[in-house]
């Protein structure tokens, strides 16, 4: 039997027992897997991660997820001539970049759904316009069916082409937090500064769980 948990659920089952504990985010996605062993019933948890991937940044310069390896990181998916809510969620994420610039431990990875018209030399410009430098914010382009999968499949957040949407395509403005393992600790709504706000604490919780080199 499999059972999957997410990050509420996580929290309930730890009820009072977690009290005086050091704070720890929660998993958004985990399995339980239940099987029979000697006449028992066996649990075993697996966390589910973001799979291998590979993109282009706006260097035209291929991604890989092993570019994030040792580094938290904070995924969005937007479009560059979006006219609704990405120019708010970058706004906003703008302010999670330049509390962690230079920061080695911290990556931001914003994936364009738009791959027909945002290509990496559009990103590069969309980039130069926020002030963003070097590769600790990644703009990441690649085809329609790897991006769409990554979004709804992995990183839990709907995104999908509508000629009738303003801009032409639907989706959500989730900021989504990763750890170093690739497993989701958290989702927050872009467009609301007390959403960032909370996740730049949660960030920082994040760094905590890892010992200082």
């Amino acid at each position: 039997m499999r059972t999957i948990l997410f990050g509420g659920l996580l929290l309930a089952l730890c009820g009072s027992s977690c009290k005086d504990k050091p704070k720890r985010l929660p998993f958004l996605q985990m399995e339980v897997n239940e099987k029979q062993l000697d006449g028992k019933t066996v649990s075993d948890t697996v966390f589910r991660t973001i799979p291998a991937f590979k993109l282009w940044n706006q260097d035209s310069v291929a991604v890989t997820e092993q570019d994030f390896d040792g580094h938290i990181y904070v995924a969005d998916f937007f479009f560059t001539s979006c006219p609704t809510i990405c120019p708010t969620m970058h706004r906003n994420l703008l302010k999670v970049y330049q509390k962690y610039l230079g920061n080695p431990e911290v990556k931001l990875a914003s994936h364009t759904i738009d791959v027909k018209y945002d290509t990496p030399s559009r990103l590069k410009a969309y980039a130069a316009k926020l002030g963003i430098q070097g590769t600790q914010w990644e703009y990441l382009w690649g085809s329609r069916d790897e991006i769409y999968a990554l979004a709804e499949r992995n990183y839990l957040v709907s995104a999908q082409a509508d000629k009738n949407a303003p801009g032409g395509f639907i989706h959500q403005g989730y900021l989504v937090l990763v750890d170093k393992e690739k497993r989701i600790r958290g989702a927050y709504d872009g467009t609301q500064d007390k959403d960032v706000a909370q996740l730049m604490q949660d960030m920082d919780v994040l760094l905590a769980e890892y010992p200082q080199k």
